[in-house]
C-alpha cells in the first residue's frame, strides 16, 4: 500500500515540478520572441487591458507540457490524448498568428472531440451510447470554449485551471492503476506545472498573455481529463458522482460562459463576439480591484472543487444538501451580477431593445424567481431538519417515509403562508428589519399550518415536533439571507471600494444614513471614507460599517491634504458660521460641497378648514 502511495505521489509531484521549472524559464523567452515579432495583444474596445501585452504565453505552456509528456512516457502510454492536445494547441497558435474564423475553430474542436470518442473516451453519464456520445462532444467543445472565454483578465484563466486541475487530480490519483491511467495523472500534473510557471508572469499586472494557444489547450485538456475509457462507473456510481462532481469542479468556467451567453443574447449581441461583460468585469464594475475580482472567482472555484471532490467521500445525503445549497448560492450570485450595468446606454442594440442585459427580464420575472427560490429553500430546510434531528443513518432511513409523505404538505402550507403575509411584496435591494419580521411571520404561520394539516390527516403519529422547530430556524435564516444578499453584497462592495471620488458625509445621524444609501445606489462610483460629526461622543464609532472620523478639524485636515474630493452635508441644521467655513474651505481647495435636502412639496392647494387640513412642506 505504501509503495502504491509513493508511486502516486511521484507521478504527481515530479512531473509538476519539472514542468513548473521549464515553463518559468520559457515564459520570458516567449515574451521576448513575441515582442520582437510584433505579436502583441493591442488594447481594443472589447478587451480589458489598456496597454500592449506580449502573446505566446501559451507557447511556453504547450512546450513545457509536451516536452514533459515525451520525457515521462506519456506520449507512448496515452498517444491519443497527447496528439489531440497538440492539435488543440496548434489551432490556438494559428488563431493567434492569422486569426481563424469562429466556425473554423468550432469544426476543429468537434473533430478533436470526435477523435476522443472514436478511441472510447467518454463522459459516461448515461447508459445510451448515442446520447452519451452527444453529451461527450458537447462537454468537450463547451469546456474548450469556456476556458477560451475565461481568459479575459490577468491570472483568471490560469488560476482557475490550476484549481480545477488540482481537484481533478485529488479525485483521479486514489484510483490510478495501469499504465494509461498513470499517464493521465502525469499529463494532468505536467499541465498544472506548466500553467503554474506561466501564472507567475500573468498575475496582475500581466507581462504576457497565454493567447488562444494556451486557453484552447487548457480547456481541451481539462475536458479530456474528465473523460474515461471504462463504462463500469455508470452502473455503480450515484448520480452525484457521475454528473454533479465534474460540473461542480468546473463550475466557474460553466457559470461564466452561461452568464456571458445569456446576457449577450438578451442584449441583441452575438454570443461569439468579444466584450467586457464577463463575471470578472462585472465584479470590477461594482468596485473591486482586478486582483480581488480574480481572487473572488478563484475562491468560488475552490469551493466548487472541494464540494465536487467531497461527494466521493461523504454521505450521499449530506453531499446532496451541500450541492443544492452551493447551487442556490451561485444562482443568487448570477442574479446579482446580471443586474450590473456593463453595456453603455449609447449602444445601438441595447438602446433599440431598451434593456440592460438581463436586468429588465430579471425584474419582470423577479417574483417568479423568488417563488422558485423559496420553493427550493423550503425543501432544503425541511430535509436538513430531518438530517440534523436523525443523524444516525439507520434512524434517518427509518424516518424518511415520514419526510417524503409530509414534504408536499410543508411545501404547500409554507408557500401559501409566505404569500398571505406579504413576503413577495418587498424589494431585495431595500431589505430591512421589518422585512425580516414579515418573513418570520410567514415561517411561523407555515410551520403551524403544516403541523395542523399533518395532525388532522396523519394524526401526527410518529412525527417529531423537534424537526419542525429546526426547520423553522433553518428556513428563517435561509430566506432572510437570500433576501438580504443583494443589500449585504452591495454594502460590502461599497466599503471595500478603493476607486471613485473620495467622499465624506458631514453628520452621522439619520440624514447621514439617507446620504449613505443614495451614494451606494448611484451608478457613479464613490469611495466613502466615513462620517464627520461635531458630537465628540460619536467619534470613533461606526455607523452602518463606516467610521466617524472626527469633527470639523478632521475634515479640514483631509481637505488640505487632498484626501477628500466631495463633502456631503447630511445634518438637518448646521451652524451658519460652520457652513460659511465649509464653503470657503471647499472653494479654496476645489472640493465639491453638496447638501441633502428632503421634504414634502405641496402639489395641490386644498382647503384649510378642520375637515380638510392644509398640506405642509416639511424639511427633514
Amino acid at each position: 500500500m505504501s509503495g502504491l502511495h509513493a508511486s502516486q505521489m511521484s507521478a504527481v509531484a515530479i512531473p509538476f515540478l519539472v514542468a513548473l521549472a521549464l515553463s518559468a524559464a520559457l515564459v520570458p523567452l516567449c515574451r521576448i520572441l513575441a515582442v520582437r515579432a510584433g505579436r502583441l495583444s493591442q488594447p481594443r474596445e472589447d478587451r480589458w487591458h489598456r496597454r500592449p501585452v506580449a502573446l505566446f504565453g501559451g507557447v511556453a505552456i504547450g512546450a513545457s507540457l509536451f516536452a514533459g509528456a515525451a520525457g515521462f512516457g506519456v506520449v507512448t502510454a496515452a498517444p491519443v490524448l497527447v496528439a489531440c492536445a497538440v492539435l488543440a494547441f496548434l489551432t490556438g497558435l494559428v488563431d493567434d498568428l492569422i486569426r481563424l474564423k469562429p466556425a473554423t475553430k468550432l469544426i476543429v474542436q468537434i473533430a478533436l472531440g470526435s477523435t476522443l470518442l472514436f478511441f472510447d473516451y467518454r463522459i459516461n453519464w448515461v447508459e445510451s451510447i448515442t446520447l452519451d456520445s452527444l453529451l461527450t462532444l458537447a462537454w468537450v467543445v463547451g469546456l474548450t470554449n469556456a476556458f477560451n472565454l475565461l481568459d479575459n483578465m490577468d491570472g483568471l484563466c490560469a488560476g482557475i485551471a490550476l484549481i480545477v486541475g488540482a481537484a481533478l487530480l485529488v479525485d483521479l490519483v486514489p484510483g490510478a492503476s495501469g499504465a494509461e491511467t498513470f499517464a493521465h495523472v502525469r499529463f494532468l500534473s505536467l499541465l498544472l506545472g506548466a500553467t503554474a510557471g506561466f501564472l507567475v508572469y500573468n498575475i496582475h499586472p500581466a507581462s504576457i498573455f497565454m493567447g488562444d494557444s494556451g486557453s484552447l489547450l487548457l480547456g481541451f485538456s481539462v475536458a479530456a481529463a474528465t473523460l474515461n475509457t471504462t463504462h463500469a462507473s455508470t452502473g455503480r456510481t450515484n448520480v452525484l458522482s457521475i454528473v454533479a462532481a465534474p460540473v461542480l469542479v468546473l463550475m466557474i468556467p460553466i457559470f461564466d460562459t452561461a452568464l456571458v451567453t445569456v446576457s449577450r443574447l438578451l442584449s441583441g449581441r452575438s454570443a461569439s463576439q468579444g466584450g467586457r461583460d464577463h463575471s470578472s468585469h462585472r465584479l470590477v464594475a461594482i468596485g473591486l480591484s482586478e486582483r480581488r475580482a480574480v481572487a473572488a472567482l478563484w475562491l468560488l472555484a475552490g469551493i466548487g472543487g472541494a464540494i465536487g471532490v467531497a461527494i466521493h467521500y461523504v454521505n450521499e445525503s449530506w453531499a446532496s444538501l451541500a450541492v443544492v445549497i452551493f447551487l442556490i448560492g451561485m444562482a443568487l450570485f448570477a442574479a446579482y451580477l446580471s443586474g450590473i450595468r456593463v453595456y453603455e446606454e449609447s449602444d445601438v442594440r441595447v438602446r433599440e431593445r431598451r434593456i440592460t442585459p438581463i436586468v429588465a427580464n430579471f425584474m419582470y420575472k423577479r417574483r417568479v424567481a423568488e417563488v422558485m427560490l423559496d420553493f427550493c429553500l423550503v425543501a432544503v430546510a425541511y430535509y436538513g431538519a430531518y438530517r440534523l434531528r436523525f443523524e444516525d443513518p439507520e434512524e434517518f432511513r427509518t424516518n424518511f417515509f415520514n419526510f417524503s409523505r409530509s414534504l408536499p404538505v410543508v411545501l404547500a402550507a409554507q408557500m401559501l403562508a409566505f404569500f398571505v403575509v406579504g413576503v413577495y411584496r418587498g424589494m431585495w435591494r431595500h431589505f430591512g428589519l421589518m422585512d425580516t419580521v414579515v418573513i418570520a411571520k410567514g415561517v411561523f404561520s407555515g410551520v403551524v399550518s403544516a403541523q395542523l394539516v399533518i395532525l388532522y390527516v396523519y394524526r401526527f403519529s410518529t412525527y417529531s415536533r423537534t424537526v419542525f422547530a429546526i426547520y423553522g430556524v433553518l428556513l428563517l435564516v435561509g430566506v432572510t439571507l437570500s433576501r438580504a444578499s443583494f443589500r449585504l453584497v452591495g454594502e460590502y462592495i461599497s466599503r471595500q471600494r478603493r476607486s471613485g471620488h473620495r467622499v465624506v458625509v458631514y453628520g452621522a445621524g439619520d440624514g447621514g444614513t439617507l446620504v449613505l444609501r443614495e451614494l451606494q445606489k448611484r451608478d457613479d462610483a464613490a469611495h466613502i471614507l466615513g462620517f464627520i460629526d461635531d458630537d465628540h461622543r460619536k467619534i470613533g464609532i461606526r455607523v452602518h460599517g463606516f467610521p466617524v472620523l472626527g469633527d470639523f478639524g478632521k475634515v479640514s485636515d483631509l481637505v488640505r491634504r487632498g484626501g477628500v474630493e466631495q463633502i456631503v452635508i447630511s445634518a438637518r441644521s448646521i451652524d451658519a458660521d460652520r457652513m460659511s467655513q465649509l464653503r470657503a474651505l471647499c472653494a479654496r481647495h476645489r472640493v465639491g460641497l453638496t447638501r441633502l435636502v428632503v421634504g414634502l412639496e405641496e402639489v395641490v392647494v386644498v382647503a384649510t378648514d378642520a375637515s380638510h387640513p392644509r398640506l405642509l412642506k416639511v424639511e427633514l
